[in-house]
């Protein structure tokens, strides 16, 4: 399996206001794409750091506070880019680990799938 490098960290907040500002206005991300997602009542914005995409901010009404749900205050899910999403998925399944079905991204059309850590944490593997 070859992974190439962490894709982004995606992180839910729970005021997208402050957190926007604290991400572009303090820490220098700009915003690359932003998106509101009228049937989630949820943004969705992409921030990158010197040309690279970093950060998935999202927000949610009233996220629940356990970080062991994928849609949490705090890191949603570790994201990993991959020039080939089905070999991945099929040595993970080989290997007897539980994966999601791979599914396409409405925003970039590139494939992606989910599975869990050992501390169920969601792990993304995404296609370059």
């Amino acid at each position: 399996m070859r992974i190439n490098k962490i894709h982004h960290v995606a992180i839910i907040c729970s005021d997208y206001g402050r957190s926007k500002t604290f991400y572009t206005e303090v820490l220098g991300f700009i915003v690359k794409a932003e998106h509101f997602r009228a049937e989630r009542n949820s943004w969705k914005t992409d921030l990158v750091l010197n040309g690279e995409y970093i950060i998935e901010l999202f927000s949610y009404e009233n996220p629940p506070k356990r970080p062991t749900e994928p849609e949490a205050c705090g890191l949603r899910h570790l994201a990993f880019e991959t020039d080939h999403v089905e070999e991945v998925y099929i040595e993970l399944t080989t290997k007897k680990i539980r994966c999601e079905p791979i599914r396409i991204d409405e925003f970039t059309k590139k494939r992606f799938f989910f599975t869990f850590d050992p501390d169920h944490l969601p792990v993304e593997f995404y296609e370059k």
